[in-house]
């Protein structure tokens, strides 16, 4: 099929049917064509042989002069609907239109395949169909009140020769458009309008067929929106050849103006107040100019908001059709005449405030003897105002119990006084408020502490909720006029002025409670004088003078001001020299005591002297700090820290201020050894593989000891970068008493740390990796035996770094790769040699035939 694909031209399947007067409009389209995508299109005309040039698209020449006249008039005319389809357009078609149409296309392919042309035969028809209204006359005029019903009639016949069918719609003009309301189309079937589907399902309108090709409309329940001009549209239609629908005419005529005159319900009174216990009067009037017998429906309802509907509004009175009133005890609903009725509410209360309306519907008699609701109509909403009735009233408020100090109680009593036109079911409730107080006419907005509801309920505030729920504030009614305030333990915190509001309720009829009044105190301000905190903290050493691994001692004596009944909380803290490597801060907590004298351990980390530092309470005031045999190690500057706490809410200790000691020092005057400490390698720069080994050396200087009263704890770090930027890695560690300690490493190198002579100790890296780079250093601390037999441990002592370089072993590293190219180098070339060899052995051999010369032999020149 690909290889037959061709340019195809073409027009409707024919014959074409058409009313004479009518405009008529042939495609034509043509595709599977080569060339630019804008086609040209010829149009010729035959009645019975020859074809007359009619129009074309890209020839103004083309028109035959027969035609010329009306193509220059515009009664005939091509209409491009794209690229590749044009329309002939010929307006008031006449009977010698019948005929052949042919539709053309130049060629603009490459090759000529397809066919370039095609016909359609167009028969031309008289006009049989007649269109009217009612006989009386061609247009009415009708005035209905709303919820009526019409009806309107239309003829439409067809005398076509042709098998034709009508299609016939009943339109409203909306505006200046007209609407579809409800079609009987060609195909027999009933067709409503948008918007009139609910209303055709119910039967309130109807399109029925009678006698001598009527139309009958009818239209039940007519509202406002079913007012305006009708008319009855009738198409006729026609099954083409390709048993398709055309339709081939149009004709319409206007049947009647209809009017709908609004039914309107309104009350008459506008917005309403009304004074508590009296008496609310509402009138809803129905204005409609229906004269015949009706009855109307009454429903009167209340709700809190103007935009509530009927489902969320209340129902509060109805009277139906036949003048029957719901029940009600407070409430009363009259007829005052034909079109009034009348709402009468009795008592009114505070909750009676809201909007009422009234809804009214019209009911007429039919001929069965039944009622038929005909409209429906919403006032729109009244709004009512009840003025409740308000107790009078003052509000006083006083301090019964001030604070002096912090954490002292605070009492407020909130009264009522002077109390007039109250009734019993009036009850009274207190919210309670505080405003921090701010110099100048700064404002501060108040805060909720608690409130109560009607039924005494607390409510507590965001401020001081959790203080609330622990006890800690308290609010009580003492009396029926007195509320009460009281904060058990009050702290600066609370500083401020606090006022009540004491709320009235009333009782509404159905038993519930509504806030009609408030009313509220003058702030009373509670403060008090208060003086900064003083704390003095003094250290003393008892025993001036003293040597390493004796008894250290010393006291903190505290004294306080302002501070009610204080207790205190001591820390011993030591400052030791920046030479010390185990502290690199400086300061070290050792020992506290808390204000419930529970002494507890801080950073002691020596495991060998834990029962060493002793802390306790000589007096209230006075705390004494022992540390036994100390060493040469604990040289530093030792403070006392000191906490006073006082008595918080709750049982609870509140801190109040700090306090730091003078300095305690312990120096020792020795006269033993000076240790240094250095790193050597022989080494430092090594391939990867090899053994990298490094050396700790301790040399010692003044007076010389014995091998046996020293003893070392070496440890090797290592810092990953050449500008010792980075944090130290500890690598392996050997102890005093000879146990080796070793961190994990990621790598597959592996360590080795021993001692190989009293003053030596050498770090073995085996297997050497690039990431064992970097600098490298030992810690040394040194242990010494006294006379007495006692180890005291001597300062840290750091060597200066060294760097240790691994480098790659290019000849190792390109050993094997080297080997293994030249060994498949020359597979490579030995196998290319023998391919090369046996494709010129067998596949490229040549047979090669050599000329057969002659042998002659010369003859001599004598037989010449």
């Amino acid at each position: 099929l690909a290889f037959c694909r061709g340019r195809i031209v073409r027009v409707p399947k024919g014959p074409l049917i058409r009313v004479v007067g009518t405009e008529v409009a042939i495609p034509c389209s043509v595709s599977d064509y080569d060339g630019p995508s804008e086609q040209n299109f010829d149009w010729e005309f035959s009645r019975e042989t020859d074809f007359v040039r009619i129009v074309s698209t890209w020839d103004s020449t083309f028109t035959s002069e027969e035609y010329q006249k009306r193509v220059g008039r515009g009664d005939i005319k091509l209409r491009r609907s794209s690229n590749d389809a044009v329309e002939l357009v010929i307006r008031n078609i006449q009977p010698a239109d019948q005929g052949r149409y042919k539709c053309s296309t130049p060629s603009t392919d490459a090759t000529v395949q397809g066919n370039y042309d095609a016909e359609v035969q167009v028969k031309v028809i008289s006009d049989g169909l007649s269109v009217s209204g009612s006989k009386a006359r061609s247009s009415t005029s009708l005035r209905l009140s709303e919820g009526d019903s019409f009806k309107l009639r239309c003829s439409a016949v067809t005398t076509s020769p042709e098998h034709t069918h009508l299609h016939v719609t009943w339109q409203l003009k909306s505006g200046s458009s007209w609407r579809d309301i409800l079609s009987l189309t060609h195909e027999g079937k009933f067709q409503p309008g948008p918007g009139y589907e609910e209303r055709y399902r119910s039967g309130d309108v109807r399109l029925d067929t009678g006698a001598n090709d009527t139309y009958r409309l009818s239209v039940s329940q007519a509202s406002s929106a079913d007012g305006g001009a009708y008319r009855c549209l009738v198409s006729e239609w026609v099954r083409g050849a390709d048993g398709s629908w055309q339709k081939i005419q149009e004709k319409s005529v206007e049947i009647a103006t209809v009017s709908i005159q609004r039914t309107d319900v309104v009350i008459s009174t506008s917005n309403v107040s009304v004074t508590e216990r009296d008496s609310l009067d509402l009138t809803c009037n129905i204005t409609t100019d229906r004269s015949g017998i009706f009855q109307a429906e009454v429903m009167w309802y209340f709700s809190a908001s103007p935009d509530d509907t009927l489902s969320d509004a209340q129902l509060l009175l109805s009277m139906d059709h036949d003048s029957v009133v719901s029940d009600s005890t407070l409430i009363s609903l009259s007829h005052v005449d034909r079109n009034s009725y009348r709402l009468l509410v009795r008592d009114v209360d505070v909750e009676d405030s809201g909007y009422y309306f009234c809804e009214a519907a019209i009911w007429v008699p039919l001929h069965n003897g039944s009622w038929h609701k005909v409209v429906e109509r919403t006032s729109a909403p009244v709004s009512v105002v009840v003025t409740a009735l308000e107790p009078d009233y003052d509000v006083f408020l006083n301090a019964s119990k001030t604070p002096k100090f912090s954490d002292d109680p605070t009492e407020l009593n909130c009264r009522i006084t002077n109390v007039q036109d109250t009734e019993a079911n009036i009850r009274f409730s207190v919210s309670w408020y505080y405003r921090q107080h701010l110099p100048g006419d700064d404002v501060v907005a108040e805060e909720l502490l608690a409130s109560m509801d009607a039924d005494w309920t607390l409510l507590p505030g965001d401020r001081g909720r959790e203080r609330i729920q622990n006890g800690e504030i308290i609010f009580s009614k003492k009396a029926a006029d007195t509320f009460s305030l009281r904060i058990q333990w009050t702290s600066e915190s609370d500083r401020g002025d606090y006022f009540c509001v004491i709320s009235a309720w009333s009782r509404h009829r159905n038993n519930s409670w509504v806030k009609s009044k408030d009313v509220t105190s003058a702030p009373v301000h509670i403060f008090w004088a208060t003086q900064d905190y003083t704390l003095t903290v003094e250290a003393v050493k008892l025993k001036p003078f003293f040597v390493a691994g004796h008894t250290f001692e010393m006291t903190c004596k505290v004294s306080s001001k302002n501070i009610k009944t204080p207790r205190y909380s001591v820390l011993i803290t030591a400052e030791k020299p920046l030479t010390d490597q185990s502290n690199p801060n400086g300061t070290t907590r050792i020992i506290s005591l808390n204000q419930d004298s529970v002494v507890r351990l801080e950073d002691w980390t020596d495991q060998t002297r834990v029962d060493g530092v002793v802390l306790e309470k000589v007096q209230e005031n006075e705390f004494r700090y022992r540390m036994y045999q100390t060493q040469i190690s604990d040289a530093g500057l030792y403070r006392c820290v000191v906490t006073a706490w006082s008595p918080g809410g709750g049982g609870m200790w509140r801190e109040a201020v700090n306090g730091l000691s003078n300095p305690i020092q312990i120096d020792f005057q020795t006269s033993g050894p000076v240790f240094n400490v250095s790193v050597h390698s022989d080494s430092p720069t090594i391939y990867q593989g090899e053994v990298a080994d490094l050396l700790c050396i301790i040399t010692t200087e003044g007076m010389p000891l014995e091998p046996d009263d020293m003893s070392f704890d070496v440890s090797w770090f290592a810092v990953r970068s050449f500008a010792l930027d980075r944090e130290p890695i500890l690598l392996a560690s050997l102890d005093r008493r000879g146990i080796v300690t070793q961190s994990r490493r990621n790598g597959s190198s592996e360590l080795s740390l021993e001692r190989i002579s009293p003053l030596e100790f050498r770090l073995r890296v085996h297997g050497c990796e690039d990431h064992d780079f970097g600098n490298h250093y030992c810690l040394v601390t040194p242990w010494v035996r006294s006379a007495t037999g006692v180890w005291q441990r001597e300062p840290d002592i750091r060597a200066k770094p060294i760097f240790l370089s691994v480098k790659m072993d290019v000849l190792n590293a390109f050993k094997y790769p080297l080997l293994i190219g030249i060994g498949l180098a020359t597979v490579i070339g030995l196998l290319s040699c023998l391919i090369g060899y046996c494709s010129s052995r067998w596949c490229c051999k040549k047979e090669v035939q050599e000329t057969r010369r002659e042998r002659r032999r010369l003859m001599s020149m004598e037989m010449d």
